[in-house]
């Protein structure tokens, strides 16, 4: 949007005397009282030299904030407690990348009030767009940071204050508290745009050095266009650490912010400090880098070694491995405050970022020194952080637990993925797609593809983006995250319903209730909707209700019952043939009471689970059936056979227990202050009043569903079913009460079948087993033993075997139909003889199944190979690379195939 120069024209400035300038570089308008002023004092127009400016003595991080907060409570501002780094109320964002994130959408819609107004907060925040940046740049860019904020609502009828307010308390804040001279601050003109919402801003510039942006949030983005929001918000982001950098005055921000532990840092990777005229003179230099540019980080090193007598390798050297260790100190930052708000590591979601955070790291520590642990590096951070951030120690042991978990999955995927990606590279060079393929499914830095690329003489060129790319590719949802659920209704029909009232929930008021009367408000066809109803609309996870309803003495079966806003839609057998108002329903009680007895045993499980495995779990998915529930969860290793035992132990505990389950409705905010963000576990409601379903002191959700009163009637809990069904993700099948019996009566079936099959009598199943277990184990040994022979014997072939233009060609007729083995066996020979392309023929049913592979040395690509056998013989495969499979519809001898083959060469 174009800046309109009347946003920026405010009676402060006029007041005080400030001049409208602009930069002679960034072409920006920017107002100061300084006339000598020719640019906008901020990087990259501006070098840094903010050391040279008087202020208050040195702030660390923490009394930077503590100042901050102090000064805007002072000023009628009520402080609030910073959210969790992990966006858990937000269903389009994943991590909380700035602190108006912690009042969209709900807040800033008008939905809800706000916890104070105005307020004053300090939210870490991550942000990861600029990831590859960190380090070269000596702090300027950072992946955590604290963003010092001061907020206030204006309504239409209550306005609390707006520019020239904010302008004047920044200009206080900087001029009296941290002693800043007023004429060196400086208030640049922008444009600000996040989450749906943007304003005018001035972001505010010290010595080369932006320290705040003031935002005036006062549009909504709809469709490319900008609408006036009644609600006008002011929208402030003051760097913590960058206050605490500019009081300090230390060469690099790294220094202020993490102190003695960047010593620490040094001493245990052996990274020596540089000499301190060139910390000094990249200090300088710094502010005008534009690290993403190749030119200007030549010039940045060039302008080094010009005034500091080194030379420009030498500076280069320096600089790079001081980037990597300053990117190590904020990255193990960030990992901890990501674990410690209870991220898992995984490939999609929250966990995606989390594991490409710990896996650059990890690159970095493998090119300073790899006999490092960065378990034990972020432990350091635990130390540093914990008091400012209880998160830290609460969660140490998992924190640590789950780095050493990710460090040994990074070294396994690595050097399992640099095999497969030498296959890649024997076809040239390798685009941008393919290296972040490789780095998606395998988890290789491009860097180490490039080391291997260049042995073999392909050289690849990197992005020096390349993080940043991938982190913007997965900084939020692609659709808004949602449980498993779809509405089933035709689109006319959703849209005819959107005219009605809201539906009465008499399922809620009662869900014990069996039978209800109610109106009928219209119908379509099978689809009718009534002013109240006892059948739940599939929703939460929970499907819907089925039963009978009777309008003027008709009968109809409900079939399926689905919502769309607060109306609910009724799915009727056959057509609705009559207009009579009065409805007689009943639902399927025996079915709706399981369905209850599995949704409430899903929050019983939930708190077990969290007692057991750690507050990091959190819900994934979730479906409860009258059959069964189902539960996925975040966790980052399958549980063990003691902890599902005790899982199960406690959720019972609680059901002999009795204990009583509240049915609550309270204000977002109420609810939030009280319960946390725990209760989000299967979506974010957009109401302003949330339904909340307690269990007393074990687990509390904002809740759809239907419940039970106390967990007694639970009945009893059995899991039945744990499987990893992908990385980071665990899933729980269970049954409750008297699905219980039932599903043992199946097991028990299923042990006579077993027990028939093996010829034994009731109750020596085991003993029959373990029998055919010793025989199938003295078998496999001696199947070994005649492979071993027959490998010899084929070993002596291959070596005779004859050079096809220059490729060792052998085709060998397998003995057996195992295809597992017979893989095995080439990858064992053609991994030992890099020069050899060798075939196996299976033979079966007057079919001839071929498996073929090179070894690195062949540069040949066995799918073309393949495309022109099965042409040939008339079959069918293919194949790429050094690996190929075919089907021959006959039987094909090695004779013909090496025959064959001296014509495709």
């Amino acid at each position: 949007m174009r800046l309109n120069p009347e946003d920026y024209k405010l009676d402060f400035f006029k007041e005080n005397g400030f001049i409208r300038k602009k930069c002679k570089i960034g072409k920006e308008d920017f107002w100061t009282l300084n006339q000598e002023f020719d640019t906008c004092q901020d990087a990259p127009d501006t070098e840094y030299w903010f050391d040279k400016i008087s202020s208050i003595n040195g702030l660390s991080v923490r009394e930077a904030r503590e100042k901050f907060i102090k000064f805007f409570e002072k000023n009628g501002h009520t402080p609030i407690k910073p959210r969790p780094v992990v966006a858990r109320w937000r269903e389009d964002l994943y991590l909380t990348i700035a602190s108006i994130v912690d009042f969209q959408p709900h807040v800033t819609s008008g939905l809800v009030p706000p916890p104070a107004n105005p307020l004053v907060i300090s939210q870490p925040s991550i942000r990861l767009e600029d990831i590859d940046n960190v380090g070269l740049t000596i702090g300027r860019h950072l992946t955590t940071f604290e963003m010092a904020a001061h907020h206030a609502f204006n309504y239409p009828d209550k306005k609390i204050y707006w520019k020239d307010e904010t302008v004047r308390y920044a200009y206080e804040f900087f001029t009296k508290e941290l002693k800043i001279p007023g004429d060196l601050l400086v208030f640049k003109e922008s444009w600000w745009e996040g989450g749906g919402n943007a304003g005018p801003c001035f972001e505010v510039t010290v010595g080369g050095l932006e320290l705040a942006t003031l935002v005036f949030m006062m549009y909504k983005v709809e469709n490319g266009k900008y609408v006036e929001l009644p609600l006008k918000i002011v929208d402030t982001g003051y760097g913590v650490e960058r206050m605490a950098w500019f009081t300090q005055k230390t060469p690099t921000a790294f220094k202020a912010i993490f102190g003695d532990t960047l010593d620490k840092y040094r001493k245990i990777l052996g990274v020596k400090e540089p000499p301190e005229k060139v910390l000094w003179e990249a200090f300088k230099a710094a502010g005008r880098l534009e690290p993403e540019d190749p030119k200007s980080v030549k010039e940045f090193y060039e302008r080094i070694s010009k005034n500091t007598g080194f030379s420009y390798d030498e500076i280069k050297s320096y600089m790079e491995l001081d980037a990597r260790l300053y990117s190590l100190l904020d990255h193990s930052r960030t990992i901890s405050l990501m674990l410690g708000d209870g991220i898992v590591p995984s490939n999609t979601g929250e966990g995606y970022l989390a594991r490409l955070v710990i896996r650059r790291a990890l690159k970095q520590l493998r090119f300073i020194r790899d006999d490092v642990s960065l378990s034990d590096l972020v432990e350091l951070q635990i130390k540093l952080w914990g008091n400012d951030f209880n998160q830290l120690v609460d969660n140490q042991n998992y924190i640590i637990d789950v780095i050493i978990d990710e460090e040994k999955k990074f070294k396994d995927t690595l050097n399992r993925g640099i095999k497969l990606t030498l296959k890649t590279l024997k076809s040239g060079n390798i685009s941008l797609e393919d290296l972040i393929k490789f780095y998606d499914s395998y988890g290789i830095p491009p860097e180490i593809i490039a080391d291997e690329a260049k042995k073999r003489g392909v050289n690849i060129d990197i992005p020096i983006n390349f993080y940043s790319i991938i982190a913007s590719r997965h900084k939020a949802p692609t659709s808004v995250r949602k449980i498993e659920e779809k509405n089933k209704l035709p689109e006319d029909i959703i849209s005819w319903a959107k005219e009605f009232k809201s539906t009465n929930l008499l399922f809620h008021q009662n869900p014990y209730a069996k039978s209800f009367i109610a109106k009928l408000l219209g119908n379509k066809g099978k689809y009718f909707i009534l002013d109240s109803t006892l059948f739940y609309p599939t929703g939460g996870g929970q499907i819907n209700d089925l039963g009978k309803v009777n309008i003027c003495d008709k009968e109809y079966r409900i079939v399926d019952v689905e919502k769309v806003n607060d109306v609910v839609v009724h799915v009727a057998d056959k057509e609705i043939d009559t207009n009579c108002e009065d409805v007689y329903g009943e639902i399927d009680w025996i079915r709706r009471y399981r369905l209850m007895r599995h949704h409430t045993g899903t929050h019983l499980l939930m708190g077990a689970l969290r007692k057991v495995l750690g507050d990091h779990v959190w819900q994934a998915g979730a479906e409860k059936t009258p059959e069964k529930g189902r539960l996925d969860i975040t966790h980052y290793k399958m549980p063990s056979k003691e902890e599902l035992k005790e899982i199960e132990r406690l959720a019972n505990k609680v059901i002999d227990e009795r204990r009583p389950i509240n049915h609550l409705y309270m204000s977002r905010t109420e609810a939030e202050d009280k319960y946390g963000f725990r209760l989000y576990q299967g979506g974010v409601p957009m109401t302003p009043k949330i339904r909340v379903i307690d269990i007393e002191n074990w687990d509390t959700q904002a809740c759809f569903g239907t419940h039970l009163t106390n967990t007694g009637e639970i009945g009893g809990l059995k899991i039945t079913k744990v499987e990893k069904i992908q990385d980071g993700i665990v899933r729980f099948e269970y049954v409750a009460g008297t699905r219980i019996p039932e599903e043992m009566e199946k097991q028990e079936d299923k042990m006579e079948e077993i027990g028939k099959i093996l010829g034994s009598k009731q109750g020596e199943e085991i003993i029959r087993v373990k029998a055919l277990k010793d025989e199938n184990n003295e078998l496999n040994n001696r199947i070994k033993a005649y492979r071993r022979l027959w490998e010899e014997q084929i070993g002596n072939i291959i070596n005779t075997a004859p050079i096809i233009n220059n490729v060792k060609v052998a085709f060998i007729e397998f003995p057996e139909n195992d295809i597992s083995y017979a893989r095995e066996f080439l990858k064992k020979f053609t991994n030992k003889d890099e020069e050899l392309l060798l075939g196996l023929l299976i033979k079966n049913d007057n079919k001839t199944f071929i498996e073929m592979a090179a070894g690195e040395k062949v540069k040949i690509d066995l799918g073309e190979i393949s495309k022109k056998i099965s042409s040939k013989l008339n079959g069918s495969g293919g194949g790429k690379g050094s690996y190929a499979s075919l089907v021959i519809n006959k039987n094909v001898n090695s004779e013909d195939m090496l025959n064959i083959i001296k014509e495709v060469l």
